[in-house]
């Protein structure tokens, strides 16, 4: 007897798009047969998916929840926590996110993966995971520490090549140890997640243009700019083709620049893969100029026009693998406290509408096949996070986590119909498909708008990143 059954509806299959049904037992998908194959009296339930698209529950790779946000005035707070964040995720149809334990001085990375479980588990209705965040200057016995995190599920290590702001010392790591973790990456089968920005012109683009006295934060894209991502990307990459073995995912690809020095590493062989924010897909940093423009910001900044045509291009070519939200949950107040180049919040509340938006943008007004759209907003991640085949496909054994989108469900994004916080930089955006059903592990979780989860739904997923992916460009 199986436990739910979806009829009906167009399925979206690791081998492409057809119509069949999907049978279900407990957690996992046992069937993905032929219409009809079983009878709706086989199943507990059945869920008549007609005219809906079945598909992967969405993977959001990059999300920060209880972040430490520097506030203008000096003081600090957290942003929103899992509980928020992961109920919105499952309303829009992600049913898994990656978030960051950040390592601080002083502790072991033990230590930091406890503390960050503690306000995890518990609290997150989707199932979840954790990049290692390494930070500032590196004790020798923590990369000894490092090898063995990897090896105990927790593969991924991120790393920042700037301090982004003046009022954040301590966040960039430097090259010297930058080698030292991509040895130990190569040799433990672990992968590097950057953000890489070039620390000395980024910090003289600060002082010089307070200097001129031009502060705004509409000013950002010449601080955070498309020469710095050039220079960083293209160091880092230089270092990782030196320690043989190395992997590396590009976070949040923002620049033409970046996806040019991708493509040139993959050329080689290289096992780079890049991850861009559907926020530099659909805006550009003439959005700053817009009111309450701190909205549309994340670091690095929103580039031109001529840049997001590069970063869709990358999404074709396969130098862009993945589609994340960099999230960061708080209020419009918060958002916009900060005004200035060097006191403007980052990260943005759009951990629900990604799927809609990027379905409306890719499948609709640009042609992707659904499965194009599928890789990039669930699939690739979980290949390359190494966590497939359990999640991102709808096949006989992977989790059941699943999202039915329905393209008759057409609307605009309006922040009272969301479920995080009480604005959306898509606000007003045009929608040509929203989910209508989203299951977690077998477990119908949204339903038609309504919330059936809990906060100990979610299951944390240690990881190991498959060889395919270590060995070259495998996406």
């Amino acid at each position: 007897m199986l436990d739910l059954l979806i009829k009906g509806g167009l399925v979206v299959t690791p081998t492409g798009e057809a119509p069949l049904d999907v049978a279900i037992k407990g957690e996992r998908i046992v069937a993905v047969a032929a219409p009809g194959a079983f009878a709706a009296g086989e199943a507990g339930s059945v869920i008549d998916a007609s005219g809906k698209i079945v598909m992967p529950g969405g993977i959001d790779p990059h999300v920060h929840c209880l972040w430490h946000l520097p506030l203008p005035d000096g003081t600090a707070m957290l942003t929103d926590g899992p509980e928020k964040v992961s109920r919105a995720a499952l309303f829009g149809g992600t049913t898994t996110m990656i978030d960051f334990a950040a390592w601080s001085v002083g502790e072991s990375l033990r230590q930091t993966i406890e503390k960050r479980d503690r306000e995890w588990q518990g609290h997150c209705h989707c199932d979840y995971s954790y990049h290692l965040m390494l930070r500032g200057a590196l004790p020798h016995p923590l990369i000894g520490e490092l090898g063995e995190a990897i090896d105990a599920g927790y593969p991924t290590v991120k790393i920042f090549t700037t301090d982004i702001t003046p009022s954040r010392k301590g966040r960039m790591v430097d090259f010297g140890d930058l080698w030292e973790v991509f040895q130990v990456l190569a040799q433990r089968q672990g992968l590097g997640v950057i953000h890489a920005e070039d620390n000395d012109l980024v910090m003289h683009m600060y002082e010089k243009l307070i200097r001129e006295g031009r502060v705004g934060f509409e000013n950002m894209a010449e601080v955070h700019s498309a020469l710095s991502e050039d220079l960083s990307f293209r160091r880092v990459l230089r270092l990782a083709e030196s320690v043989p073995g190395t992997a590396l995912y590009m976070m949040h690809v923002s620049a033409a620049t970046g996806v040019a020095a991708i493509a040139e590493a993959r050329a080689k062989g290289l096992p780079v893969y890049g991850e861009t924010l559907h926020q530099y897909m659909l805006f550009s940093k003439d959005d700053y100029k817009r009111p309450n423009g701190q909205i549309y910001h994340t670091y690095p900044s929103l580039k031109s026009v001529a840049d997001q045509r590069a970063l869709w291009a990358g999404t074709l070519s396969g130098a862009i693998n993945a589609v994340a939200t960099d999230e960061i949950c708080c209020t419009l107040k918060v958002k916009t406290l900060g005004n200035r180049i060097d006191d403007t919040t980052g990260g943005n509340a759009g951990v629900e509408p990604r799927l809609g938006v990027m379905y409306t943008e890719m499948v609709v007004r640009r042609g992707y096949s659904l499965s194009r759209y599928v890789d990039l907003v669930s699939s690739n991640a979980a290949k390359i996070m190494g966590l497939y085949p359990r999640k991102g496909a709808i096949a006989a054994g992977s989790d059941a986590d699943i999202t039915l989108l329905d393209p008759r469900l057409r609307r605009q994004v309006r922040k009272q119909d969301l479920h995080e916080t009480d604005y959306s930089p898509w606000e007003g955006h045009d929608i040509y498909a929203w989910p209508s059903h989203t299951i977690l592990r077998g477990k119908l979780v949204v339903e038609n708008d309504k919330f059936l989860g809990s906060p100990a739904d979610g299951q944390y997923l240690k990881r190991k990143i498959p060889a395919e992916i270590r060995r070259g460009p495998a996406l």
